[in-house]
């Protein structure tokens, strides 16, 4: 992957980009005929991200594919009065049955295959015997393995009949993620997706939350780069080919204050207002992005 780009800054002591492994003062920096910047030795050695190759990409479509077929079975069971461990079985036993590993599942001591996370849970909730009711919302993590491949992606459900905060944080949380899909082009910055989520959500007095970021994806369950769904335009790492990772902003109803329950994993509002998620695997491609987990939004 030899690719010159202009729009990489490299200092003087940084990796050199042409991927010698001397740093760029004493490489390329003064050379009247600097060699092409190799893209893929240049973040894998100044930011720790593995750029993925075709056959990669590949790879991680194909456990996207079963991500989002994960996520329809859930859409389809989501009803007023079934438990939220019924739909994690439902999910394990989907995953199962097409050779495929839920990534969460004893992930750091993690007990369940899935995460879901009701109203006012932000993020990681663990599923239990707790049966949804009536106008409830619930976010559904889904991370599967399958050929040592991995993708990750979520959707929030209305259960039953939606009222109005219901329905405005879901659309916010939507809306969101679309506006941070505009911003998937090789040369814009992580910063760039940070600030489009930020303008939408705080425009609609929502706030963002900021403890949980997107992460790389595809090799690993979480890699580099961290993608904070808040920031500055043109801050961050520059986008390029070839980088797989995950946008999943958190928004709140109220405001962005949370805490951790005692089994070390929920995440909930701290004013007990709603919260809602969605959340895709995106590729950065020659000229925008790919969804590797794509759905409607």
């Amino acid at each position: 992957m030899m690719l010159k780009n202009d729009a990489i800054k490299v200092g003087r002591n940084d990796p050199c980009p042409c991927g010698s492994g001397k740093k760029y003062k004493r490489c390329c920096l003064n050379s009247k005929t600097p060699k092409p910047v190799n893209l893929e030795k240049l973040y894998q050695q100044k930011y720790d991200i593995r750029l993925k190759h075709p056959k990669d990409v590949e790879g991680i479509r194909a456990a996207g594919c079963l991500v989002v077929e994960t996520l329809d079975l859930m859409e389809k069971n989501v009803r007023v009065g079934i438990t939220t461990d019924e739909l994690n079985t439902i999910a394990h036993e989907f995953a199962v049955k097409n050779n495929a590993v839920p990534a969460p599942l004893n992930y750091r001591g993690f007990p369940k295959s899935i995460c879901t996370s009701i109203n006012e849970v932000i993020c990681h909730g663990i599923p239990e015997n707790r049966a949804l009711n009536d106008g409830d919302i619930i976010n559904v993590d889904i991370t599967l393995i399958y050929k040592n491949y991995y993708a990750d992606a979520s959707k929030t459900y209305f259960v039953g009949t939606p009222g109005p905060e219901a329905q405005k944080i879901v659309s916010v949380a939507a809306e969101s993620l679309k506006a941070a899909m505009k911003m998937l082009v090789p040369g814009n910055t992580i910063g760039d997706i940070g600030w489009a989520i930020q303008s939408v959500a705080e425009g609609e007095k929502c706030s963002v939350v900021r403890e949980f970021v997107g992460h790389g994806v595809g090799f690993d369950f979480h890699e580099s780069p961290h993608v904070p769904h808040y920031g500055r335009k043109g801050d961050g790492v520059v986008l390029v080919p070839g980088m797989v990772f995950t946008v999943e902003p958190m928004i709140n109803l109220g405001k962005a204050d949370l805490f951790v329950a005692s089994d070390n994993w929920t995440a909930i509002t701290c004013d007990r207002k709603l919260s809602a998620q969605f959340e895709q695997t995106y590729l950065i491609t020659e000229d925008g992005f790919e969804s590797l987990t794509p759905f409607d939004l």
